[in-house]
């Protein structure tokens, strides 16, 4: 059995108790960074397993978490907005979208998504194993390189294109960042590299924020009074997260 089918198979139990722990916290509606939780749980479990694609049984648990995370988008999206108006004392305005989201929590909790994701997750591992046995896995570790490497390839290559597209670099980086934390032994990222990482995916997720709540005033007027606030904001973090690729491009390069 490859040895690091067994790494891969602890990481996959290990996703599936924080799975299991989100979805009891939802239920629960007890704890404000429940949805958080498992939107990210769920994305680390798309890192992991993105690498194995052309596996069996790969195909199916990666379609059953993109159920969730297609589920769960506009539900984190309105929470965020939320928080963000709260904090901004835009009181009346928060207190609309935090009525919008009563109940979303048993509901994600409870939804044929998260139910179709753990089950194929709970199966994987036998399915995995038997694969092995029948010599359907291969040379596991490198085609973990070899997509991993694929994955910087994709990302260098936008960095360097002078009219790179933000929101496609903001998933390029997120899945370079997981990968590299789902295979620390087998991707090139060190402390430095992964420092700059982090700091990209940040930037860019502020100016993403920004972007998404103004294509919301065209949708709900109520949101007009921090149009130019959001305007500004967008403005900001353009400059901002063009600082932080030149960065993260000169951090590969090193």
């Amino acid at each position: 059995m490859p040895k690091m089918l067994d790494e891969v198979i602890a990481h996959l139990l290990g996703v599936e108790v924080r799975l299991m722990a989100c979805q009891a916290r939802l239920q629960a509606q007890t704890d404000p960074e429940a949805l958080h939780d498992l939107r990210t749980t769920v994305r680390r479990l798309r890192s992991l397993i993105r690498p194995l694609r052309g596996l069996p049984g790969v195909d199916q648990l990666e379609e059953a978490a993109r159920g969730v995370g297609q589920l769960t988008t506009p539900y984190r999206d309105r929470e965020v907005l939320a928080a963000h108006l709260r904090k901004g004392g835009h009181d009346d305005l928060a207190a609309v979208r935090e009525g919008q989201m009563r109940g979303v929590f048993p509901q994600v909790a409870d939804s044929a998504e998260l139910k179709r994701l753990l089950r194929i997750l709970d199966g994987f591992p036998r399915f995995a194993r038997a694969a092995a046995r029948q010599k359907l896995i291969g040379d596991l570790s490198g085609k973990i390189k070899k997509r991993l490497g694929k994955q910087w390839r994709q990302l260098e290559h936008a960095l360097k294109d002078p009219g790179h597209d933000r929101h496609r670099l903001r998933l390029l980086i997120k899945r370079a960042r997981y990968g590299a934390e789902a295979y620390p032994s087998l991707d090139k990222a060190d402390a430095a590299l992964l420092k700059q990482l982090r700091r990209a995916q940040g930037a860019l997720g502020d100016w993403h924020d920004n972007w998404q709540w103004l294509l919301q005033v065209e949708k709900e007027p109520d949101l007009l009074p921090c149009l130019q606030q959001w305007q500004a904001g967008l403005i900001k973090g353009e400059q901002r997260s063009d600082r932080a690729l030149d960065k993260l491009l000169a951090a590969m390069g090193r």
